[in-house]
């Protein structure tokens, strides 16, 4: 039988969907401030909340139709974007070697973009802004880096956890006071060996 959540715990669903941050949502739920980290945790780490929280993510998700997967396409559109598919250059400043683009003798390197009606679903996906300069047309995409690395992490790529194992063939609790100081001067090199 699960345990009904408190109002005070409901809060803390909503808030915490808010921004995913545990201390910041026990602090606008009407938790302390300084017992706001240990109570997010703690609250985390409650069975109760973590089905209530993850209903919520579930409805909202059905709600706004947005899933991981659609998350995953959009971050492939833009770390997969390819800018060849939105602009075209010549070779040269005299000679663009590409149909459409006139050499302008200017010794600038001619650029142009691709109609946006010519422009594929995706690339138009990964454009995050054009502008007009006093130079030109100026086009910038959505950084490819941090999406191939969000990519990367979902799929598990990265390990940005270190696992730490100890193992003691002496309990640490039976060390004497000498023994423990030896052992910090060898930790820290000042001990002859």
């Amino acid at each position: 039988m699960s345990k009904k959540l408190t109002a005070k715990q409901l809060r803390f669903v909503e808030e915490y969907l808010v921004d995913l941050n545990a201390t910041a949502a026990a602090k606008r739920a009407g938790y302390s401030e300084k017992t706001a980290y240990s109570i997010g945790q703690e609250n985390l780490n409650k069975p109760e909340i973590q089905k209530a929280i993850q209903k919520d993510v579930n409805e909202r998700s059905k709600r706004t139709e947005i899933t991981q997967d659609r998350v995953v396409a959009e971050l492939a559109k833009i770390g997969f974007a390819d800018i060849r598919n939105a602009v075209v250059w010549g070779a040269t400043p005299n000679s663009p070697d590409v149909e459409g683009i006139e050499p302008n003798g200017l010794n600038i390197y001619p650029v142009a973009l691709i109609p946006s009606t010519k422009i594929d679903d995706d690339t138009a996906a990964a454009v995050s802004e054009i502008s007009l300069t006093q130079m030109g047309v100026k086009i910038k995409m959505y950084d490819k880096k941090a999406a191939l690395d969000s990519l990367a992490r979902h799929l598990g790529m990265f390990n940005d956890k270190i696992d730490l194992k100890a193992t003691f063939v002496k309990d640490p609790d039976s060390f004497t006071d000498e023994e423990l100081a030896a052992i910090a001067a060898r930790a820290s090199g000042s001990a002859s060996t």
